[in-house]
């Protein structure tokens, strides 16, 4: 078995934990499905962890931070018994938010602290960990469309991961790739953004369209699913003949 080395720790990387996260969960569980598909095919043995729930992300990014610490230390309590794999996230903002974030919820001397810190070195968001972790890139994907990529903002503006998920669509056979104009440009999603401020949320998502429909592309495929809902509205409610893809979803194409 490859074994891969991180920082101080040594984790298997034929063994991964699937994060599925809220939206996902309730929503869009093909999204699941796909990436376990996706991964399964890579020789990943995926273990789903009971009583995962939310990583909290909501609460803090509305200022509700002991509410989040709560919902944070579950998700701690969850998944730190499990330490010998990797943790996947089909979602950039939820990586974020136990990567980064979890280290401003906890403080040095919190009981937490040190499993906060474990965690965060294992978690990868979905296309990260094929590219940077299994160094693959072909996943033997096949999809008949012309698609264009949207970066969300957790995944590049605080994750850094921004040729990751182009690499790994440019690897589909059959695929039409085109780049689309601003396509690291923020959807006007943002979570609860959306809810508290509708009238700016909405102009953004209108120039987002609109780069969209210029780029001529049938299928929009992102790493967000929040992303993909928020733009996907706009496309079926103007019954735009433009079809939206969480990465997995593509990957998962045969």
């Amino acid at each position: 078995m490859e074994i891969i080395r991180k920082g101080p720790y040594i984790m298997e990387s034929k063994k991964a934990y699937l994060f599925v996260t809220c939206l996902v969960d309730n929503f869009f569980p093909q999204v699941a499905e796909s990436a376990v598909c996706v991964l399964r095919r890579l020789g990943i043995e995926v273990e789903f962890v009971e009583g995962q729930t939310c990583c909290g992300q909501p609460a803090f990014n509305s200022g509700f931070w002991q509410d989040a610490r709560t919902v944070a230390k579950r998700f701690l309590s969850v998944f730190d018994r499990e330490k010998d794999g990797f943790i996947v996230c089909p979602s950039g903002s939820c990586a974020s938010m136990v990567r980064i974030f979890y280290r401003e919820l906890f403080e040095e001397g919190d009981k937490e602290y040190g499993s906060a810190v474990n965690i965060s070195k294992r978690v990868y968001e979905f296309s990260e960990y094929i590219v940077n972790v299994l160094k693959e890139t072909d996943v033997g994907a096949f999809y008949k469309g012309r698609v264009a990529y949207h970066g969300s903002c957790h995944l590049i503006r605080e994750l850094g991961i921004r040729e990751e998920p182009i690499r790994l669509i440019r690897s589909v056979r059959g695929i039409d790739f085109v780049e689309m104009k601003n396509y690291d440009v923020c959807c006007g999603f943002g979570g609860t953004f959306s809810v508290k401020f509708p009238e700016l949320s909405a102009a953004i998502v209108e120039d987002k369209i609109q780069s969209i429909v210029e780029s001529g592309a049938d299928t929009l495929v992102s790493t967000d699913m929040g992303c993909l809902m928020h733009i996907g509205g706009i496309i079926s409610r103007r019954n735009l003949p433009i079809r939206v893809m969480h990465i997995a979803e593509l990957l998962a194409s045969r």
